[in-house]
């Protein structure tokens, strides 16, 4: 796998849904979650909020494909029925880096060991298909001084190959500070040369795996 294929989508942002199965009320939250650490917090916030609550679902995906670290409990529901379910979701749509609780309050009736699995994966499918999408990519933090007379046309290079600006230095020349994707690093570099007949290039500052807003198309679902 070249670099510029460590891509995979994950939450951007947290997101809760809820439906109501005969009277029992699911209400599953969706966050981001980079570390095993980081879903447990999350998991232990939502305990908090829903005190009262009959169950308390988690799982979690945290990485992606086959050397991701992932979790679930059926949190005293039968076994197999509610934490399995919520983790096939996961696991089936794709995301990484992300923490799944599903919120129980029961209704009075019992839904059966194939209605809970049932109840719980369509809460889990209702709000992963709510939750906004962002990736999981490598990206260059790096770092170029270009006179005043070109701020503007370096700062569309960095936009049109898929960059962000961090920073603006403002001292004999710019010197800005910005991330890019790596898959997009090559192009912005042979672009900049060109246009300012070799006398530019930015430096590499450092390369890290990093929460990205936009998405290349081939994991958008």
């Amino acid at each position: 796998m070249s670099s510029e294929d460590v891509v995979y989508p994950v939450p951007a942002r947290e997101v809760r849904r809820e439906h109501v199965v005969l009277n029992s009320r699911f209400i599953a939250l969706l966050a981001p979650a980079d570390t095993p650490e980081q879903a447990r917090a999350f998991f232990a916030r939502v305990r908090r909020e829903f005190h009262d609550a009959t169950h308390h679902v988690p799982a979690y995906v945290i990485g992606h494909g086959g050397g991701a670290a992932a979790y679930a409990s059926d949190a005293g529901e039968p076994s197999g029925s509610a934490g399995r379910p919520i983790l096939a979701v996961l696991r089936g749509c794709g995301l990484g880096d992300a923490a799944l609780m599903v919120v129980r309050y029961f209704g009075g009736t019992k839904l059966g060991v194939g209605g809970l699995v049932r109840a719980y994966t369509r809460s889990a499918q209702i709000v992963v298909d709510a939750a906004p999408i962002a990736c999981k990519t490598l990206v260059h933090t790096a770092m170029l001084g270009v006179p005043y007379s070109w701020l503007e046309q370096a700062r569309r290079l960095i936009k049109k190959h898929g960059g962000i600006v961090l920073d603006e230095a403002y001292a004999a020349e710019v010197t800005l500070t910005f991330q890019l994707p790596v898959g997009g690093f090559d192009g912005f570099q042979a672009d900049l040369r060109g246009a300012s007949a070799g006398a530019l290039e930015a430096l590499i500052l450092e390369t890290a795996l990093v929460r990205w807003p936009r998405c290349p198309s081939r994991i958008e679902r």
